[in-house]
């Protein structure tokens, strides 16, 4: 008898034991896994690919022969200094606490990355790797800018323009929408850098190309690309790397990042189509130009839908960034009459602004958590619209402070000789023969 009270008792102990065990699981700190931690140190490689070599070639191969190495090195140069920016404090005002300031700013509490160290966690991979992932967009948001203002600024104003905006501009966006602060709080969907990357740089590129002007003889010379090889190898580049970009933002190994995976390849072809046919009809050729640009306006489309749409939103979204983007750079650049050299206003924050709002319009509840217009969510284009208005004030009023209070301090632009002779010879000492 005592015996089977006490099997009783022990078989009752093991029920609730069992019965325990998903509360423990959720109050248990999160591992390491390994899964994860390869496919983000993959996904971080193929981004900072994306910048150098992939942006430096695709922006060199588009400019005049005699500005194609001050071009490149501008990628170049800002890798290395955002990069010691991100270290020093960018990182930190974008992923901490930012106490009573949190809905705009994060804190100082990883100033030098104080605190990361080899077993420090985010999620279920190190810390140091989610940084460095971060850090990769960090680098490529200012370096889009450059594509707005080519053959015509001082270097040394670039980097300190570069160099301030990363911390005033990107680092508080970049807490707004991922770092817990008051766009994210808004329910703003970005999976990969529709606000916080392209609308953000696009902004700030036009900026730039009204404050400094047009180049010496635009709408006269000849300004077309040089080599556009370089520009093909360097948007190649780009459009594998940008797996990186989006299926690596779901920050694991799973079926998130498989998603973002199939809809950014999907939206990238259709919108490079739909550019391409688009010319077609217009010009009555189809351009090298024009495909590889419409790729690129279908990776920044599908990047803040990524992680929320399936396969048909990312068809219809492919195609309007296509043909939207193709109409901003044949038709409203004309009409404006800015020079935006290379496009960034016309590719990336215009097709950034139609995937915002397309991501509110498509976005699948099965897939992101959220649903949009198409299953009965019209507030979420609102507040996509919300979220894009913030990031246009602030990425235009500071780059618009920052650069006049540059140009009165030490000049932004080049001299009309510099600028007549080439970049190249003139800033850097070096020509390509």
């Amino acid at each position: 008898m005592n015996i089977s009270k006490l099997l009783k008792g022990v078989g009752l102990f093991g029920a609730i034991a069992l019965l325990a065990q998903p509360a423990l699981a959720q109050d248990a700190a999160p591992t390491l896994d390994t899964g994860d931690t390869a496919w983000m140190l993959t996904s971080t490689a193929l981004v900072l690919m994306m910048t150098i070599p992939g942006l430096a070639l695709f922006y060199g191969g588009m400019v005049r022969k005699k500005n194609v190495l001050a071009t490149a090195m501008q990628s170049f140069a800002i890798c290395c200094l955002v990069t010691v920016i991100w270290m020093v404090c960018g990182y930190s005002l974008a992923f901490t606490d930012g106490g009573a300031f949190n809905a705009y700013v994060g804190g100082l509490d990883k100033l030098f990355l104080a605190g990361i160290g080899p077993d420090t966690l985010s999620g279920t991979i190190p810390e140091t790797v989610f940084m460095t992932f971060q850090l990769t967009f960090a680098i490529i948001t200012p370096a889009l800018i450059t594509g707005a203002f080519a053959d015509r600024m001082k270097f040394s104003a670039m980097l300190w323009f570069m160099g301030i905006w990363s911390v005033v501009v990107y680092s508080p966006i970049t807490h707004w929408v991922w770092g817990g602060g008051f766009l994210s709080e808004a329910g703003v969907l970005d999976f990969a850098g529709g606000t916080v990357v392209h609308i953000n740089a696009g902004i700030a590129g036009l900026v730039t190309a009204l404050v400094l002007g047009r180049r010496r003889g635009f709408g006269a010379e000849n300004m077309a690309p040089h080599n556009l090889v370089l520009s093909l190898i360097g948007a190649s580049m780009l459009w594998v790397g940008w797996f990186g970009f989006n299926a690596g933002s779901a920050v694991a190994a799973n079926g998130t990042a498989g998603m973002a995976m199939a809809v950014t390849q999907i939206a990238t072809a259709a919108s490079a189509l739909a550019w391409m046919f688009g010319e077609w009809a217009v010009k009555g050729k189809p351009s090298v130009l024009g495909i590889i640009s419409g790729a690129v306006a279908g990776l920044v489309a599908i990047t803040p839908a990524s992680g929320f749409v399936d396969p048909m939103g990312a068809l219809i979204i492919g195609i309007a960034a296509g043909l939207v983007c193709l109409a901003a750079v044949v038709w409203l650049k004309p009409a404006l009459g800015y020079d935006d050299s290379l496009d960034a206003f016309g590719v990336h924050a215009v097709g950034g602004i139609v995937g915002a709002v397309l991501t509110g319009v498509f976005a699948r509840e099965a897939i992101g958590g959220t649903p949009g217009l198409i299953e009965g969510n019209p507030g979420q284009v609102v507040t996509q619209i919300y979220g894009i208005g913030a990031t246009v004030i602030w990425s235009a009023v500071c780059a618009f402070v920052i650069l006049k209070v540059i140009d009165m301090v030490i000049g932004a632009r080049v001299s009309p000789e510099v600028e007549t002779e080439g970049l190249d010879i003139n800033l850097h000492g070096e020509v390509v023969q």
